[in-house]
């Protein structure tokens, strides 16, 4: 079939995410990929320098990855996970509890990010329940979390995050969340005046993610203020909620980015890199303190939750064959090279006018663009991102900016010189402009 065919049927018949339903779209047909490429119909191959939205860890198409999940379909695609368990399920449980010093007990299976996170927020808010019962009701059913945040599209995702375009249709319905300032350096007086604003025995959690905002434009924290603000939290009994489904699996130069920390949090939700790309698969951790109050004969204490692909045996199968990988000493030192190659580039695309607030984490690498078109930090509907993405498809790059925020997040696998094609093609296409 066609290239013009197949993208004939897609506008035909699919709805895509993120966009405008009716309105032309330019569309890549995409026919296969291959360590750090994606190949469209024609031949011609495109560097996947965003992970294909930040889930590729090792390269597309990793043998290593499609062998395990050939082998598990040919043994057991699927069970009911209410009630039955299955060897995959519990390798990858034993492994996310067992690694490194992590304080967690228990992970709870799901879908993606989102659910990932809607298991966090809900098992925080029991939690509290659950010890109320069964003389009262519960005090701390309120949530803290950051300002620009994005935790996800679902409703309680939704809650946690900036109210903003994506959720503007359903702000009304949305629980009432208090946002905290992004723990910024310029931000440190404006924190510590919402903290001593706060009555803290109303709070049940606080939801945030570790280091990087990253849908809400690559924001960058500050360690020490983010360290700060969390333990004054944990002070006054709010839980800790990290939202790892970006920061986990390597992103950000460590497994997990809580690892930059001299705590770790009482809830982690996972998803994105945890199959390596293949599948979709969410993960909810949590310590033996939540654990226990969920512990009891009373009915009214269970977590009513789950999902019809709870632990699914093949996006386990996946994910443990992934996380094998993540930690072979070829990857760790293909991270630790990614990170620093960002940072050596950044004189260089500093002499570039239009670029700046250049910043880096791991094996993140953002800046914005400043054309003198639109604000200088612009939404995401910024037009410049249209403009910037097709001028990368042209050069045979995938970057999709977050309005006029744009981002390197590539596979750990990629090569240096593909590395060095996506920053000469920044410094080409942003100087065209």
């Amino acid at each position: 079939m066609t290239s013009d065919a197949l993208l004939a049927r897609d506008a035909q018949y699919i709805w895509h995410p993120f966009t405008q339903v009716g309105m032309p779209s330019p569309m890549l047909a995409i026919i296969r990929g291959e360590k750090e490429f994606l190949y469209d119909q024609t031949g011609k191959s495109y560097i996947d320098a965003i992970s294909s939205w930040w889930v590729n860890l090792h390269g597309h198409a990793h043998p290593l990855i499609a062998a395990a999940i050939s082998r598990q379909a040919q043994v057991l695609e699927h069970s009911i996970f209410a009630g039955c368990t299955h060897e995959p399920a519990v390798d990858l449980a034993e492994t996310l509890i067992n690694y490194g010093t992590k304080p967690f007990a228990k992970v709870f299976f799901s879908d993606n990010g989102s659910t990932a996170v809607e298991v966090g927020l809900k098992l925080a808010l029991q939690y509290w329940f659950n010890k109320s019962l069964p003389d009262a009701r519960p005090q701390r059913t309120k949530i803290l979390a950051l300002e620009g945040a994005y935790h996800g599209d679902t409703f309680g995702a939704m809650a946690v995050g900036a109210r903003s375009l994506f959720n503007e249709p359903f702000h009304e319905l949305l629980f009432d969340v208090t946002f905290l300032p992004t723990p910024i350096a310029e931000n440190r007086q404006k924190i510590s005046a919402a903290l001593s604003r706060l009555n803290f025995s109303e709070y049940a959690a606080i939801i945030y993610e570790p280091l990087l905002q990253g849908a809400g434009g690559m924001i960058m924290h500050d360690q020490e203020i983010l360290s700060e603000m969390l333990l004054t939290c944990r002070e006054h009994g709010v839980l800790l909620l990290a939202d790892e489904v970006l920061t986990g699996f390597g992103r950000t130069g460590k497994v997990f980015a809580s690892e930059y920390f001299s705590f770790m949090p009482d809830l982690m939700a996972l998803s994105k890199g945890i199959t390596g790309g293949f599948l979709p698969l969410g993960a909810t951790l949590v310590t033996q303190n939540i654990e226990q109050e969920f512990r009891s004969p009373n009915h009214s204490k269970t977590f009513f939750h789950g999902h019809s692909y709870t632990g699914s045996p093949l996006a386990c199968a996946a994910a443990n064959a992934s996380f094998k990988i993540l930690m072979t000493s070829e990857t760790q030192q293909n991270i630790q090279a990614i990170g620093e190659a960002h940072k050596d580039v950044i004189p260089e695309l500093a002499l570039v006018s239009a670029i700046k607030n250049l910043r880096t984490v791991g094996t993140v690498l953002a800046m914005e663009i400043e054309t003198g078109v639109g604000p200088a930090s612009g939404s995401y509907t910024h037009k410049i991102k249209d403009v910037l993405y097709q001028k990368f498809i042209s050069e045979g790059v995938l970057l999709r900016p977050l309005g006029n925020t744009l981002y390197i997040l590539p596979p750990f696998c990629i090569m240096k010189e593909s590395l060095d094609k996506v920053y000469q093609s920044i410094v080409k296409v942003v100087r065209s402009l």
